[in-house]
């Protein structure tokens, strides 16, 4: 199987079937249209590709001449996003429903690994959902009628792929994108009731939400958008503010994630406005605060996390939406200690980790791991470099057995805080272990 295409400029050449030499070419002779020389070479556009090297603006306004690109636009979104092959959301209503699944679907397929939306339509998309009411669902005039009983099947059949162990759930992603498929299928063409077609579109919001996860720890961030874009879609159709609101905070967990957390904090403020839940606006409190955090914003990291404190504290009368049924202690005081990690408050953040792991139940296992890297990172800066190596490699070896690239590349990203530690016992082997990953 070919290498996965891992950046926009790559992508646009091979629309236009053109190889890195072919590229510097064209922009040579736009330059030479204008007086000038590009400068540019095949070696220079491997560079670009390869996220060595920024080209300049010169040379991005070349490249924006020989896509057909115009300079609004160049400027709108910024290197290398402008590029041919960005996509963006769907409006949210029940017209668009099926084609936001249909291209979800499409999306496994495709092999770019580096796309995202933008925050400009994601800040629409969440506004759009925070204030457009759904419509009533409009059930199809051909087709077979879609009875209960199909239905619960595939409710109980979906969940019980769904409450699997972690490192049983690795091997079943191809059976969760079966389903996705035939229920999207079924809102296409089938004939069924309002309350019916209320579960289908629930249905698909709750399988297009894990699919995405799963591409999401795989680095596919641009089927996970997908898958994620019709989870929102579907959500809205059947009107449940709780989906919905779970799936804003997936986009704003993985703008974070990408290095946006200001996208974060704008998508769980909408997220926030449209649950009610106290261990879903937890969740979303403890999301926001970890990008307040990146961002240094002390004030409103301290006051988002005493939030989600009294919330998840608060007793419900319903239980909690399936996307946050999992959210707990353990959850909050780790992700507490990471926040106060990334403050300088190093000693009461390992206080916290170390609490919130004690906490945490064992079947969490994909968890297990990101919280361990946390913990990896926290003696590091502690300059605890033997108890960080320990809880390293117990990361990495959760992750290996249970396949989970997310948390590999968390352990991958300590490889640096490590270098200068290469004389203690273990680091250097462990440091060549890793080239294996």
């Amino acid at each position: 199987m070919d290498d996965p295409i891992r950046h926009p400029l790559a992508y646009a050449r091979e629309l236009r079937g053109w190889s890195q030499g072919d590229l510097a070419a064209h922009l040579d002779k736009a330059a030479r249209g204008h007086g000038l020389r590009s400068g540019a070479d095949k070696a220079a556009v491997s560079r670009w590709e390869n996220w060595r090297k920024t080209p300049n603006l010169d040379s991005q306004l070349l490249l924006a001449e020989v896509f057909g690109v115009t300079v609004s636009e160049m400027e709108a979104y910024g290197w290398p996003y402008w590029l041919p092959g960005r996509d963006e959301p769907l409006p949210l209503d029940s017209a668009h429903t099926v084609q936001a699944l249909h291209d979800a679907q499409r999306a496994l397929m495709d092999r770019r690994t580096f796309m995202t939306y933008s925050a400009v339509s994601l800040a629409g998309l969440a506004a759009q959902w925070a204030v457009i009411e759904p419509e009533h669902l409009r059930s199809a005039l051909d087709g077979k009628r879609v009875d209960a009983e199909l239905v619960d099947w595939l409710e109980a059949t979906s969940k019980q792929l769904t409450a699997l162990p972690t490192e049983q759930r690795q091997h079943t992603v191809r059976l969760m994108d079966a389903q996705l498929a035939t229920v999207t299928g079924l809102i296409a063409d089938g004939r069924y009731s309002e309350s019916i077609g209320r579960r289908l579109h629930l249905l698909a919001a709750s399988l297009a939400t894990t699919c995405g996860w799963y591409r999401f720890d795989h680095g596919q961030h641009w089927a996970a958008g997908k898958l994620w874009g019709a989870a929102l879609q579907s959500a809205h159709a059947a009107g449940d503010r709780d989906q919905g609101a779970g799936v804003l905070s997936d986009f704003a967990y993985q703008s974070n994630w990408l290095g946006e957390p200001k996208v974060s904090v704008d998508q769980l403020g909408y997220a926030l406005s449209g649950t009610r839940h106290p261990t879903a606006r937890s969740l979303l409190f403890l999301r926001r605060a970890r990008a307040h955090a990146t961002l240094g914003d002390r004030t409103a990291c301290y006051r988002d996390l005493a939030d989600a404190e009294t919330a998840l504290n608060l007793d419900a009368a319903d239980p909690a939406p399936g996307w946050c049924a999992w959210m707990g202690p353990a959850d909050l005081a780790v992700d507490s200690g990471q926040c106060l990690l990334d403050l300088g408050r190093t000693e009461e953040a390992h206080a916290r980790i170390a609490e919130g792991m004690v906490l945490l139940p064992r079947a969490r296992d994909k968890t297990r791991g990101i919280f361990l890297t946390y913990q990896a990172s926290g003696y590091l800066q502690s300059n605890d470099v033997e108890q960080a190596l320990a809880v390293t490699r117990e990361s990495l070896d959760l992750a290996t057995r249970i396949g989970a690239p997310r948390c590999v590349a968390l352990v991958r990203d300590l490889v640096p805080a490590f270098k200068p530690y290469r004389q203690v016992d273990g680091v250097q082997e462990f440091m060549e272990q890793l080239k294996v990953y």
